[in-house]
């Protein structure tokens, strides 16, 4: 699917968003409401622009993350620091509807653009703040980032095999889940504002928040029965069976039986449904008992058969199985095909690119992937120019102010 035919009904269409963060997080909240049709000027720092750029592995010398983090953006140069250049951000100010940062509390302040000074300039303005610990607490004034939320949180000590180290996720998880929490927390704040009294807020996010509410099952474990999670590979404790096994054919397939019928479906599958009725197994809180020897069965099973001949079995009986896909098989998996879950988009560097597409797919107002992300200053003259300062340009770049 190409991404050239963009809907001319895009819910956030007239809803301008400037994103003054770095790295991943907050600029996610932007990419994700500039999917639907949001303005997003991505304001970077002359000359070096953000750190994103620069980061991960690159093709010709840019780094090919950013091209999808900075989708469906326009890119400012703007030195906030100056006073020139907070001026020009204060000039974007009546016209724009979210700002997003992310800088330690107290910087923007200290530059006089704090919440209290753009809430006078424009009081219908939502303001994003994301940080490693939030506005208050101990460690408000720590830098952090993702790494330390998945470390702190306690997602590291609890995945990972049981004789193994603490894992950290192998790609940015409290980032991506506090960009996601952003968008959301924003357009709540969007819809109280024209709900309600037509004014904006501030909305305080810190990256350790949102990956506690993924990890709430062992928090309520430990705050009502003093159980303290531990590392289990690719087990559940709540459920069993659940795991990856390995096929004779050295693929590996998922397995989850997270219902009693589900688990009778598995259990006919494999040729022996009087398992369901066998006390080791016929419980939830038996079969998680039991459950060395309950994968040791089905691990026994599964690796006397290719896994295509365990996916079509498990789907016959309606059993939830599926193969561990690497990320070739993902790229050319049918059902991403079908859902358009990467969409192919033209890119000045790199010519024809496959993105994640729009993930939430709306019937009437669907998004789109319009752009990706642009290079360094590209849309700086225009946007000037839409502030009446084109005439400026050319001793603003020279002055270092964009």
């Amino acid at each position: 699917m190409v991404a050239s035919a963009h809907p001319t009904a895009t819910p956030l269409a007239g809803v301008r968003v400037l994103d003054l963060a770095t790295m991943m997080a907050a600029p996610a909240t932007a990419a994700y409401l500039g999917d639907f049709g949001a303005d997003v000027i991505k304001i970077e720092k002359p000359k070096e622009g953000d750190p994103q750029r620069a980061w991960g592995t690159r093709k010709q010398g840019q780094a090919l993350y950013w091209k999808a983090i900075a989708r469906n953006k326009r890119s400012l140069t703007l030195d906030l620091r100056t006073g020139e250049g907070a001026d020009i951000l204060r000039r974007l100010l009546p016209s724009t509807d979210v700002v997003i940062a992310n800088f330690r509390p107290g910087t923007l302040e200290r530059w006089g653009l704090g919440y209290d000074a753009l809430e006078q300039v424009n009081p219908r303005v939502v303001m994003l703040e994301v940080s490693g610990f939030g506005r208050n607490g101990p460690l408000a004034h720590r830098p952090g980032f993702g790494t330390l939320a998945e470390a702190r949180s306690g997602f590291a000590h609890l995945n990972g095999h049981p004789d193994g180290p603490p894992t950290l996720p192998n790609m940015g998880l409290a980032d991506h889940l506090a960009g996601i929490m952003g968008a959301f927390a924003v357009m709540v704040a969007l819809y109280h504002r024209e709900r309600a009294d037509g004014r904006g807020q501030r909305i305080d996010l810190a990256l350790t928040d949102p990956i506690l509410r993924l990890l709430e099952p062992s928090l309520l474990d430990w705050d009502q029965l003093r159980m303290s999670g531990q590392r289990t590979g690719s087990r559940s404790v709540h459920v069993a069976p659940r795991n990856v096994y390995r096929c004779g054919d050295g693929r590996w397939v998922a397995l989850s039986a997270s219902s009693p019928a589900i688990v009778r479906r598995v259990f006919a599958a494999i040729g022996q449904p009087e398992l369901a009725l066998d006390a080791r197994y016929a419980t939830n809180e038996a079969r998680l008992r039991n459950v060395e020897e309950l994968d040791a069965l089905l691990g026994r099973w599964i690796g006397g058969r290719s896994a295509d001949e365990v996916i079509a079995t498990m789907e016959r009986a309606e059993a939830a199985a599926g193969p561990v896909q690497d990320i070739p098989q993902v790229m050319d998996d049918p059902n991403t095909a079908a859902r358009g879950s990467l969409v192919e988009v033209m890119d000045p560097d790199f010519g024809l690119m496959r993105l994640v597409g729009v993930v939430a797919h709306l019937s009437r107002t669907p998004g789109a992937v319009r752009t990706t992300g642009p290079r360094l200053g590209a849309d700086t003259d225009a946007i000037l120019a839409e502030l009446g300062l084109g005439d400026r340009a050319t001793a603003l770049r020279a002055a270092g102010v964009v």
